[in-house]
């Protein structure tokens, strides 16, 4: 994932809100979301190279989402693939800070990484850039390429039009897509960060939604967790054109009580 907003605990009908892109090469070979062959309860799409994911969930609504952390042109490659993170998640049943002090152990074997797992009681973030595992704060929030709630002028944008459609009550999966879908990039001017890559490629990568023959928003995802467990996860893959090619929607009926 390149781009995450979510809301934790601050909406009257769900306990997560959710909208996210993967941007990746388009070359790179991935499955769309479904429930995994070899492990049922999981709902995710899937990298086919390395076999983890980048966002899924599973039917009791354990939850996981990674980014990776950008640090230039061509980082050195790590012996461990960060889609794992969330895919060990999701197919354990350890509590997310149990997971996460167990992923913190061997955090350097992986690229740079920020990782979100939880269920629908608790939200935990970890990244190998930055401090010790700590509960997600009830509120709005966004990640990009960074630390969470870095202030990217896409991570900015994204807490802006999550918290336009909390207060008008008019969060719904096709109002998340439309957040995703800005192909603007930040304005000539704006402060954009320093990662280590071309000023032009910088602000190409600024938009939401980023389009690119060879490396672009693969696909958008959103998720609306209800407290009772009640979860809608819908998926709309994009080709290198960024056309939409497919979108898969799924409902998992609530349980608790």
């Amino acid at each position: 994932m390149c781009l995450l907003a979510l809301a934790w605990k601050a909406h009257p009908d769900f306990q997560l809100i959710l909208a996210g892109n993967r941007d990746e090469r388009h070359a790179r070979a991935s499955a769309a979301a479904g429930f995994w062959p070899d492990a049922p309860a999981v709902l995710a799409g899937r990298d086919l190279e390395a076999g983890g994911t980048w966002l899924g969930t599973t039917v009791g609504g354990r939850f996981a989402v990674v980014t990776n952390y950008r640090e230039g042109p061509d980082p050195s490659r790590a012996p461990r693939s960060r889609g794992a993170l969330a895919a060990g998640f999701l197919k354990g049943d350890a509590s997310a800070p149990q997971y996460l002090a167990k992923v913190q152990e061997h955090a350097d074997e992986y690229g740079g990484f920020s990782l979100i797992c939880g269920d629908p009681e608790s939200l935990w973030y970890l990244s190998n850039r930055g401090p010790a595992p700590a509960p997600v704060a009830p509120g709005i929030h966004a990640l990009s390429n960074h630390l969470l709630d870095t202030p990217w002028p896409k991570v900015e944008a994204a807490k802006m039009r999550l918290r336009l459609l909390m207060d008008s009550d008019a969060v719904t999966t096709e109002a998340l897509f439309r957040l995703l879908a800005d192909r603007t990039p930040a304005p000539t001017g704006t402060p954009l960060p320093d990662t280590g890559i071309d000023p032009e490629l910088e602000r190409r990568v600024s938009a939401a939604f980023v389009q690119h023959p060879l490396y672009g928003t693969r696909c958008s995802t959103s998720l609306l967790l209800r407290g009772d467990g009640d979860l809608r996860f819908a998926e709309r893959r994009f080709d290198a054109a960024g056309e939409a090619v497919e979108t898969r929607l799924f409902h998992i009926a609530g349980h608790r009580r």
